[in-house]
C-alpha cells in the first residue's frame, strides 16, 4: 500500500522536530520506497507473494520428480550435477528461461533423493567453474576439500510442530533477550548442537526468567570462527550445529517453555569466498553484489549487496519469509544495520549533527530494503519483532512506515555499553560521573523502541574484556570462592550488580545479555583460529562454575534471576521512561522512579553507608518497603538492609515529599508501595 510522504512527514516532525530541515530527504526516501512496493504490487500482485521465492528457486518435488531453478543472468549454459549422476559434469544441462532464470526437471528414473550432495557447473565466456546453487537449503564441507558442498534437502515427512501456532500467536512486547551461541553453550571444548542447546541449555534459560532467546551465526558459514558473520548460504542453517530439522527442533523446544526466538540476521553483506556463497555463482562480480570497490566491504572484506536491484530484494525478503514460514522464528536481529546506511559504511562518519543522516552518503536503496523488510516480517507474523544494530543513531529507525520511520520495533542502545567500558577503563571509582550517568543511560529517541543492556556478544570477545574481568581483571582466577575477599573482588562483585541493575532499570522497552555474563563468565570469547592452535577452550560456557555453592559465580546468578523476576513480575519494561529523582554527585548517588518502583544506588565505595532523602513525588506518598537489595547475603552482601523496615513518606521543608533511607556503599535497593 502506498505510503502519503505529506501525512508521514507531518506525523514524523511532531514526534521529533528538528528533522524540519530534511523534509525533502524524507519524502525521497518514502516515495523510494512506493516506487519498489508499486512495481512488486503490478508485477507480483503483493510483497508477500514477491517474498515466495523460496518456494519456486532450488529443490522442490513436483508429481514424482523434482524441478531446480536458479537465477544465473550472466552465465552462458548451466548443468547440474551430484550423486544422482556420479558428478557427470554435463550430463544434466539446465534450460534458460527468462529474466536469467535457468531450470531443470528431473523424473525418479533420474535418481535424486534427499541428501544426496550437488553442485552447479557454470559456463561463462568458455570458462567453466563449480558453484553452489542460491537457494540451496542445506550445505556441508567436503570431508576431503573441506569446501562446502550443497545438498538436496527434501525429507518425506515434515517436521511435527508442537508450539501451536505459538509464533504467530505470542507477542513479548518487552523483550528481555538471552543473546546465544549453538556451539559454544556447551561446557566441553567442541562444538554444540541444537539439540544439546534445546535439552539442557533452554530449561536454564527459563530459569533464568529471559522470555527471549537471541540466537547468533544461524545462517551458514564455512569459518566457525567468523561468529556467523561470513555467511556463504543464506537460506541454509549452520552444519556446524545439526540438521535443518534439529533447529526446528530447537525453536519448538523454545516455544514449548514460551520462550521467542530471534535470529541474528546478517543481511548487511555476504561471504567473499568464491565457489561456496554468492560471490561470483554466474561469474559475474555484480549479479548480488554492488561493482568495482563499492562491492567490497573494506574493513571486512566481504562484498556488499547492491539493494537497488529488484531480484536482490527478492532473494534477501525471500530470506525472511523463509525462515520465518519453515523454521517458526519470531523476528530477527538486524545485524550491521549501519554499514547498510551509509554508502561509506560509517567508517569516516561520526554523525555529530542530523545533516550526516541526510546527505549523499545515506544508501537510499538500503533503506527501501529495510523498509519492506519491517512491512513483510509484520505482515507475516503480526507478532514478530525487528530490532535494529545502528550505532549511528538515525532518526526514525523504530517508527512505523507511516510515520516517516524504517519500520523496526527496536533499537539496540549501543551508547550504554560504550559507556560502561569508558567508565571501567579510564575513569576511577571515585570520579564516576553520575549526571553523566543518568544521561547516558536514559537518552533515547522520543517514541522509539529501544533495547538496553550493558554487554553483549561483542564485548566478550577476544580483544575486549567483559564487565567481570575489567572490574576484577587477574584476580578472578584466584579471587571467585565465596571465602575469599580482597578490595579488588569485593569491588568487582558489587558493581557488576550494580552496573546490570541500572541498565535494566532505565532501559527502554526491552533489556538484553549475553549467555554467561549474567553470571560473570570469566576470560573473554576465543573461537578455534591458527593463532590459538585451534583450541576449543576460550569457545564454551563453563555452566558448571555458576551452579556451584562454593563460588562467587552462584551469587551473581542470583542475583540477575531476581532482578530479572524484579522485571517481569512488576511489567517494569512496559512502564515509561524511568525518571530521575535526585542524583548526587559527591556522595555517587542515584535515585531513579519507574513503573511506581523507587531504585537508589550508592556507587560509592569509599564510605560504609549513607543516610539519604528518597524522594517519592513520581510514585506517590504511602509506606514502602524494599523489594530487592544488591546487599542480601545470597547476593553476596552483607545483610545490612532490611526487608521489613517500612518507610513512611512525608513532606520535609525543603526537601519535599519522601523519606530518610540507610544504604551502604556499593549497593542498590529497590522500594515499593506497600499497604502494611
Amino acid at each position: 500500500m502506498r505510503i502519503s510522504s505529506v501525512n508521514a512527514v507531518k506525523k514524523i516532525l511532531k514526534i521529533d522536530p528538528y528533522l524540519k530541515p530534511y523534509v525533502s530527504d524524507i519524502i525521497m526516501h518514502i516515495e523510494r520506497r512506493n516506487t519498489a512496493e508499486e512495481y512488486i504490487r503490478k508485477e507480483y500482485k503483493s510483497l508477500s507473494v514477491f517474498a515466495d521465492a523460496y518456494k519456486y528457486f532450488g529443490f522442490h518435488r513436483y508429481r514424482g520428480g523434482v524441478y531446480f531453478r536458479d537465477w544465473l543472468p550472466g552465465a552462458d549454459e548451466g548443468y547440474l550435477m551430484g550423486d544422482f549422476n556420479g558428478w557427470d559434469r554435463k550430463s544434466h544441462p539446465l534450460t534458460r528461461k527468462e529474466n536469467g532464470v535457468w531450470e531443470i526437471y528431473l523424473d525418479k528414473k533420474q535418481g535424486i533423493s534427499h541428501g544426496q550432495n550437488v553442485k552447479l557447473l557454470i559456463v561463462r565466456g568458455g570458462e567453466a567453474f563449480e558453484r553452489l546453487p542460491a537457494y540451496i537449503n542445506y550445505a556441508e564441507p567436503d570431508p576431503d576439500t573441506h569446501v562446502l558442498c550443497g545438498k538436496v534437502w527434501l525429507p518425506e515427512e515434515k517436521f511435527n510442530w508442537t508450539d501451536d501456532g505459538y509464533f504467530r500467536k505470542k507477542k513479548h512486547a518487552n523483550p528481555l533477550i538471552y543473546e546465544a551461541h549453538v556451539g559454544m553453550a556447551v561446557e566441553y571444548e567442541g562444538i554444540g548442537s541444537y539439540r544439546e542447546f534445546a535439552d539442557n541449555i533452554i530449561p536454564r534459560i527459563e530459569k533464568l526468567g529471559y522470555n527471549t532467546i537471541q540466537l547468533m551465526a544461524i545462517a551458514e558459514h564455512p569459518y566457525y570462527a567468523s561468529f556467523g558473520y561470513q555467511v556463504t548460504n543464506f537460506f541454509a542453517p549452520a552444519h556446524w550445529f545439526g540438521k535443518p530439522e534439529d533447529l526446528k527442533y530447537l525453536v519448538n523446544k523454545a516455544h514449548e517453555h514460551g520462550i521467542s526466538v530471534l535470529m541474528d540476521l546478517v543481511h548487511s553483506h555476504a561471504c567473499p569466498n568464491v565457489g561456496e556463497g554468492l560471490n561470483l555463482l554466474d561469474g559475474t562480480e555484480d549479479q548480488y553484489f554492488l561493482s568495482g570497490a563499492a562491492g567490497y566491504h573494506s574493513a571486512w572484506g566481504t562484498r556488499v549487496f547492491d539493494y537497488s536491484k529488484k531480484e536482490v530484494l527478492r532473494f534477501l525478503l525471500s530470506n525472511l519469509k523463509y525462515w520465518i514460514e519453515e523454521f517458526h522464528f519470531d523476528g530477527f536481529r538486524f545485524d550491521g544495520v549501519t554499514s547498510m546506511l551509509y554508502h561509506d559504511h560509517a567508517l569516516t562518519s561520526s554523525f555529530t549533527n542530523y545533516g550526516m543522516y541526510f546527505s549523499m552518503n545515506t544508501n537510499v536503496d538500503a533503506l527501501t530494503y529495510l523498509r519492506l523488510a519491517n512491512e513483510l516480517i509484520h505482515k507475516i507474523n503480526p507478532c514478530a519483532l525487528t530490532v535494529t544494530e545502528d550505532m549511528s543513531g538515525m532518526p526514525g529507525m523504530c517508527l512505523p512506515n507511516s510515520t516517516g520511520g524504517v519500520g523496526f520495533d527496536f533499537r539496540l542502545a549501543m551508547g550504554v555499553p560504550d559507556m560502561w567500558i569508558k567508565f571501567i577503563k579510564e575513569v576511577s571509582f571515585e570520579n564516576w560521573d553520575m549526571h553523566k550517568l543518568v544521561y547516558e543511560l536514559t537518552q533515547q529517541r522520543p517514541k522509539e523502541g529501544s533495547i538496553g543492556y550493558c554487554e553483549s556478544h561483542d564485548q566478550a570477545l577476544v580483544g575486549d574484556k567483559t564487565i567481570i574481568f575489567r572490574l576484577a581483571d587477574a584476580e578472578m582466577y584466584m579471587g571467585m570462592e565465596k571465602s575469599y575477599h580482597s578490595p579488588v573482588i569485593d569491588n568487582a562483585i558489587d558493581y557488576h550488580k550494580l552496573i546490570r541493575l541500572v541498565t535494566l532499570a532505565t532501559s527502554g522497552n526491552g533489556y538484553l545479555n549475553f549467555m554467561g555474563n549474567e553470571f560473570g563468565h570469566p576470560e573473554w570469547i576465543d573461537f578455534p583460529r591458527e593463532g590459538n592452535g585451534w583450541s576449543y577452550k576460550y569457545a564454551r560456557r563453563q555452566w558448571s562454575l555458576a551452579d556451584a555453592y562454593y563460588l562467587k559465580y552462584e551469587w551473581l546468578k542470583d542475583f540477575d534471576i531476581a532482578m530479572i523476576k524484579l522485571a517481569n513480575d512488576s511489567g517494569l519494561l512496559a512502564n515509561p521512561q524511568a525518571q530521575s529523582l535526585w542524583t548526587d554527585n559527591e556522595r555517587k548517588i542515584i535515585s531513579l522512579s519507574r513503573g511506581g518502583l523507587i531504585f537508589v544506588f550508592n556507587f560509592n565505595h569509599s564510605y560504609s553507608e549513607q543516610r539519604f532523602f528518597v524522594h517519592t513525588h513520581n510514585t506517590g506518598s504511602g509506606a514502602y518497603k524494599v523489594v530487592l537489595s544488591s546487599d542480601d547475603a545470597r547476593f553476596g552482601g552483607q545483610n545490612r538492609v532490611s526487608k521489613e523496615y517500612v518507610y513512611y513518606s512525608k513532606s520535609v521543608e525543603s526537601k519535599g515529599e519522601g523519606f530518610e533511607l540507610y544504604i551502604p556503599c556499593r549497593t542498590a535497593v529497590v522500594l515499593a508501595r506497600t499497604d502494611d
